[in-house]
């Protein structure tokens, strides 16, 4: 492991201000910014550090949408509860009240139109809902 300088580390950390990512802003910001450090030819062993440190920010962030093998509505589910959603909220991507009512209690499944608009509303894959 190479030594890191403090001094030159503080600089880098002061540019890049990496913290715990709550938003989907965030999380684009710490990836243009490994983005940046990716491009470098070669990196010295405080920008290695930094883009470690911002892989594993990158990481925890988007692991809330590892949401595995998870049938499309359980991943529906569990996107609306991480979110503090409620049926009436996907009415505007369902199209109707009684839509989002057949599709959440199970008795129609999730179309891939829908799926389509769950994931731009969601900012997730469309494979999820599929």
């Amino acid at each position: 492991m190479a030594v890191i300088d403090d001094i030159a580390y503080a600089g880098l950390l002061a540019h890049a201000l990496p913290r715990v990512i709550e938003t989907d802003a965030e999380n684009e910001r710490m990836i243009a910014e490994l983005e940046r450090l990716d491009s470098l030819p070669s990196k010295t062993a405080e920008e290695e550090s930094l883009a470690e440190l911002l892989t594993v920010l990158v990481e925890r962030f988007e692991a809330r949408y590892d949401l595995g093998s998870a049938a499309p509505l359980d991943a529906l589910k569990s996107l609306m509860e991480d979110r503090g959603l409620r049926q009436r909220d996907l009415i505007p991507v369902f199209g109707s009240s009684s839509v989002a009512s057949d599709v959440l209690t199970g008795k129609r499944g999730i179309s891939k139109q829908h799926a389509r608009r769950l994931a731009e509303f969601f900012s997730v894959p469309a494979g999820i809902f599929v």
